[in-house]
């Protein structure tokens, strides 16, 4: 990915948080020169992984096939004295190309997957093999708000603005737009997160993207503290 295009991303999520009336941490307005100034007060937000997360997943095609994350609260799985023992992020679709994150499960993580507004999502499951394939045979029970339901492997499921659905580990799931007033937002509430072992995709895919720094950062992502 291009620095110009995590930039914007950032921005357009910004203003889409801000269209639900959703309010972030004070740290997630910080510019470069702030990060930069108070790099000796952010060993938790380092530690943690909290702040944005812009990734094409190794697609080199973030139009359609990445996510802009943001951290708010997090844990650890190694040092349990750090942060909260669970995690929650908001997570911005690019409506105009129906962005998606691409088919994968956890390994311990369960989660609830949020539709907080300006469209509809969907999402489609596939149970895993014993061996960690997709399962393309057998149905799916899942939990939406606390009411189970039994669905067909693949089948598309929308989830409208205040509902959720349970991911349950070694659930497989894709999940992006199907529709939207603009760029859709998505809550996730889950067991603490750690992005470098949990998760598991169905094809080849980098959790971090490679970034062309062809401008200025605005500010650094969560894998970026080390940099300052």
């Amino acid at each position: 990915m291009k620095r110009t295009e995590i930039n914007k991303a950032i921005q357009e999520a910004k203003k889409a948080i801000k269209n639900i009336n959703f309010c972030l941490p004070h740290f997630a307005y910080w510019e470069i020169e702030e990060w930069r100034k108070r790099k000796e007060e952010i060993d938790r937000i380092k530690e943690v992984m909290l702040g944005w997360d812009v990734t094409d997943f190794g697609s080199d095609d973030f139009k359609h096939v990445g996510a802009v994350l943001f951290t708010i609260r997090n844990g650890s799985l190694y040092n349990p004295g750090i942060g909260v023992p669970y995690c929650e992020k908001v997570i911005v679709f690019n409506d105009e190309h129906k962005q998606v994150i691409p088919l994968h499960f956890h390994n311990n993580k369960t989660e609830d997957i949020i539709n907080r507004g300006n469209g509809i999502m969907e999402i489609e499951l596939f149970n895993a093999t014993r061996d960690g394939k997709v399962d393309y045979n057998s149905q799916v029970e899942v939990y939406m708000d606390g009411i189970k339901y039994i669905v067909e492997p693949g089948q598309i499921i929308e989830i409208t603005p205040g509902n959720s659905i349970s991911l349950t580990p070694r659930l497989y799931h894709r999940f992006g737009v199907k529709r939207g007033k603009g760029n859709v937002v998505v809550g996730e509430v889950s067991k603490i997160n750690d992005d470098y072992t949990d998760n598991v995709f169905a094809n080849e895919q980098k959790r971090f993207s490679y970034i062309e720094e062809n401008e200025p950062a605005i500010c650094p992502l969560c894998n970026e503290y080390d940099k300052l």
